[in-house]
This record gives structure tokens, sequence and C-alpha cells, in this order.
């Protein structure tokens, strides 16, 4: 009996990307990502705060993910423990870059919460920064998950 998914200890390529694991996470990774980078670009900065790295993490690392699907689909890894390595040291990092942006996302998020809650505009901002907050949080979540997998994946190799 065939089976379409991928074996655990090999890296897809085609449309094998969309029927295994850890590779499967591309696609949420890539819609919550997207998600971040819109609610934040959509606010207005009213003090000095950290929504420039946010978009810069969100930005960086939608096309970059992106990017690694295609290669994926491309078939460029061809099956080698470098790519293997290589996709658990991004989304490592993705991991640890979205962490960085969700905590200081947050923060900043309470303290427009604290400032002035009766401004019906600030208040719009300020649900739009606890949905990119709650979203960037789960891209974290992501490509954490997507790491783990990626290493054990690679260790398999």
């Amino acid at each position: 009996m065939a089976t379409t998914a991928q074996a655990i200890n090999s890296l897809p390529s085609g449309l094998g990307v969309f029927t295994s694991l850890p590779d499967l996470f591309f696609i949420p990774e890539l819609v919550f990502g997207g998600l971040v980078w819109i609610l934040v670009a959509s606010t207005n900065v009213f003090m000095e705060n950290p929504q420039g790295w946010v978009m810069f993490v969100s930005v960086f690392c939608f096309v970059f993910t992106f990017l690694w699907l295609l290669l994926f689909m491309m078939g460029v890894n061809k099956n080698s423990s470098m790519w293997a390595s290589l996709d658990v040291a991004y989304h490592a990092l993705a991991a640890f870059f979205y962490l960085s942006a969700s905590v200081a996302l947050a923060y900043v998020t309470t303290v427009l919460g604290q400032i002035n809650l009766g401004n019906e505009i600030l208040f719009k901002y300020y649900q739009e920064d606890i949905a990119a907050v709650v979203f960037s949080y789960i891209a974290t979540l992501l490509y954490a998950i997507h790491a783990v997998m990626s290493a054990c994946r690679w260790k398999s190799l």
C-alpha cells in the first residue's frame, strides 16, 4: 500500500512538503507571521517602542520562510544532512527572534493599555496590538515546534 507521507528521517521535495512533519508547519508560520506583520503595520507608534524590531522580525521570517518553502519544493535540498542542519538553525533562530519580538510587543501593549483607554482611537490600536501579540506568540510556538521536529529529523539522518 503506497503512502504519500514522507518518513521523518528524509527531507521532502515537491508537494511532499505539504504532507510531512515538520514541513507542514510552513503554511501556518506564513499565515501567522503575515498576520503579525499586517497588525503591527496598521498601528501608530505613540511612544518609543520596539515595533520596528517586530516589523523586521515578521517581514524577515515571512520572506525567508517563503523562500525556504520554495527551495524545499524545488528539491534543492537533495535529502542532504547539511540542509537538515540549516533547517534546524533557521527555525531555531526564527523562534528566538519571534520570542524576543513577542515579549517586547507584549510589554509595549501593556503600557499602551495603561495610558488611555478612554480614547477610542488609542483603544482600537490597543486591540490591534493585543491581536498582534497573540499571533506573535503563536508564530513563536510554531517556529519552536518546527525547530524541535527538524532537529529530530536531522538527528535521524
